[in-house]
């Protein structure tokens, strides 16, 4: 929306907008920023960018590099940040009203974004599906909102390397990732948790659904269908993610600190325009589709407890006894 962008052009102003001089004239504020916001929400060729606003390919990629760095300088750390104490009992409140389950602060997934193949090191960047990419793993609270994101690492590694390689877990791992609010759950006293898939470990901070080997006793299968519901947030984000900001579907052909400046640029937009409401167009979806259904990579589950099965238990023997229908 118009307000969204006017906002940006003001954010950004003290890093972007450029003086004239006796030499050339310079590109105004808002077309630099219209140049920028235009590739990473359509992932148009440097050329034709330029053929529609009436520049060169070399000013498109100045105006997108510079738009990038001064995002991730200035936005990201507005839009993307640890909650407080205050909002975390906000964000759970929020999910457990939504799906039922206490203390959970949102949901963990983690998806490849594709590059060309780099210079050096490449085969570290081929993913399991045999083409290149970079990893980005996002923190969504129950609205879809990244508070934790994480980009960059190479697409050989699996959801459950990145992860123990990234911010999140050097938060959790010195009991820095959510402030000490316990409460009692089914039979034990548990404090905050997010949620994620089955490449991820089990954890008493990250809970994942039971592995489903056919023969899940009922209380479990509605433990997963719970979970599962909760977790369709971060699937989403992810998803709106990349159609509003289609960049992130095609092959970047920057350098690989770019093309994580890019996404996490986009993260932060993202967070931006949910939060100011502008729309959402569904026919995006089919670019993301079209682009997934190319690109997907198989996640290998990861079967591994490491002191969260006692808590998914309890949190289990909760559900039963709230006398919720499973809808």
């Amino acid at each position: 929306t118009e307000q969204t962008f006017l906002y940006l052009c003001n954010k950004l102003r003290p890093v972007l907008e450029r003086q004239h001089t006796s030499f050339r004239m310079c590109v105004p504020l808002q077309k630099r920023v219209a140049i920028a916001l235009w590739r990473l929400a359509t992932g148009s060729e440097y050329a034709s960018i330029g053929r529609l606003f009436g520049v060169g390919c070399t000013t498109v990629c100045r105006c997108v590099r510079e738009f990038c760095s001064a995002a991730e300088t200035f936005l990201v750390p507005e839009q993307i940040r640890l909650p407080d104490e205050e909002q975390f009992r906000g964000m759970a409140a929020d999910i457990e009203k939504r799906w039922g389950l206490p203390q959970c602060v949102g949901a963990i997934d983690a998806c490849h974004i594709p590059i060309l193949s780099p210079q050096h090191n490449h085969n570290k960047y081929l993913n399991h599906n045999g083409w290149h990419s970079i990893i980005l793993q996002g923190v969504v609270d129950g609205n879809g909102l990244f508070w934790n994101v994480f980009a960059g690492l190479p697409g050989s590694l699996d959801d459950a390397r990145v992860l123990r390689l990234s911010t999140l877990w050097e938060l959790a791992s010195r009991g820095n990732l959510f402030p000490a609010h316990t409460r009692s759950v089914g039979t034990m006293t548990t404090g905050y948790y997010i949620l994620g898939d089955s490449p991820y470990p089990l954890l008493d901070w990250l809970l994942k659904p039971f592995h489903d080997n056919g023969r899940l006793p009922s209380e479990q299968q509605m433990c997963n269908h719970k979970f599962r519901r909760a977790q369709l947030v971060a699937e989403s984000a992810f998803r709106k993610l990349k159609g509003r900001w289609q960049c992130l579907l095609k092959k970047n052909e920057c350098q690989v600190q770019l093309v994580k400046s890019t996404v996490l640029t986009c993260c932060a937009l993202h967070n931006l325009c949910e939060s100011n409401g502008d729309i959402y167009e569904t026919l995006w979806d089919e670019a993301v589709a079209e682009a997934v259904g190319q690109q997907s990579v198989v996640a290998v589950p990861l079967d591994v407890e490491e002191g969260g099965g006692h808590v998914r238990e309890a949190l289990m023997k909760h559900l039963l006894g709230d006398g919720q229908p499973v809808t």
